[in-house]
């Protein structure tokens, strides 16, 4: 079973629109949908800020998320030291959730780890591993 652990970018661009094929994701069979309260509340901020009458969206999502804390952030792993201040807790959550995938959308951050394991963690940009799936 795919744990799959969601960034904010991916909550935030599943409830903006309802039409997205990012909504997939939470139809998938044999997957376990996780995400952390720091990604969930950046959604909730940058959702309410953009466009409010989609948070009703984002909470019916969110329900359906099992959601981990960071517990530390003084281990990161040592081919991710590059990674920004404001990132770090993503992926720290996905690697304390044991996670099998972190999907997110920011690339100018992530890019350069997509398509890479690290910590048991394969990071993808949310496309690649639904046309996986498909």
């Amino acid at each position: 079973m795919d744990r799959l652990f969601l960034d904010a970018n991916v909550l935030f661009s599943a409830a903006y629109n309802q039409g997205s094929t990012l909504r997939k994701i939470w139809t998938f069979k044999a997957v376990s949908l996780l995400s952390s309260s720091y990604a969930v509340n950046e959604a909730r901020v940058n959702l309410s800020a953009f466009s409010p009458e989609r948070v009703g969206d984002l909470e019916h999502l969110i329900k359906k998320l099992r959601i981990v804390e960071t517990i530390s952030l003084d281990v990161l792993p040592p081919e991710v030291a590059g990674l920004p201040e404001k990132d770090r807790p993503i992926l720290m959550a996905a690697l304390e959730a044991r996670a099998t995938h972190l999907l997110t959308a920011d690339k100018k951050h992530f890019g350069p780890l997509f398509g890479r394991t690290v910590g048991g963690v394969l990071i993808l940009p949310p496309g690649d591993y639904i046309r996986s799936r498909l």
